[in-house]
């Protein structure tokens, strides 16, 4: 665990940086949309990969207007690209609905609980990346892959799960959060630590 609070102290600064970014976000309904894009494309695609494909949406104005074919033309390196093109599309109700309005109205956990209730290509994971990169996912975990890895690699949890119910996604963020407590690193930033720790940056 020394090297994990080693890691803190060295991009602590970084961390603190990312998420007054991500803060900005949750005022911002362009930027928001962004982020929701880039979190319904994730799912087994790499992060890079897909916040580029996001740009490149957001420069040809398909967001909003491409058709189905048109996303999937620019989702190059996602996989299950037209699955997500669908989804893209789908979400299109949910941005003429402004949904920081939405998102705001209510607490963390609620947020999440009704994303993933309404937003088809959203689990938990997804809800709570999207939330923690609009400023509102503090005491959310992230559980990808990554993440899971390293909680069973500090015995956190005692196997990687072959599947993540919700009972089991609670349940895991729950021994996260005691392991934050107990590293004294807050919650939201020891994500950053922990991918930091597989990657070597700070992404998104």
């Amino acid at each position: 665990m020394q090297d994990l609070k080693e890691i803190y102290s060295k991009i602590r600064k970084d961390i603190e940086k990312k998420i007054e970014e991500f803060e900005k976000n949750g005022n911002d309904e362009i930027a928001a949309r962004l982020e929701f894009i880039f979190c319904l494309l994730t799912p087994q695609s790499k992060a890079e990969t897909c916040w580029n494909a996001v740009l490149r949406l957001h420069d040809k104005n398909l967001i909003m207007n491409g058709t189905i074919d048109e996303i999937a033309n620019e989702l190059k390196g996602v996989r299950f690209k037209y699955n997500k093109a669908r989804y893209i599309v789908e979400a299109r109700k949910f941005f003429n609905d402004c949904i920081l309005n939405k998102i705001k109205k209510l607490e963390n956990k609620e947020a999440r609980e009704w994303l993933v209730k309404n937003v088809k290509g959203y689990g938990y994971k997804e809800a709570s990346h999207f939330l923690r990169n609009i400023g509102k996912g503090k005491d959310l975990a992230i559980l990808d892959r990554h993440i899971l890895k390293n909680l069973k690699e500090f015995e956190v949890i005692k196997e990687i799960p072959a599947s993540m119910t919700r009972k089991k996604y609670l349940e895991i963020e729950n021994k996260m959060m005691k392991f934050s407590e107990k590293l004294d690193i807050p919650m939201s930033h020891l994500d950053f630590v922990l991918w930091y720790k597989e990657t070597g940056r700070i992404f998104k």
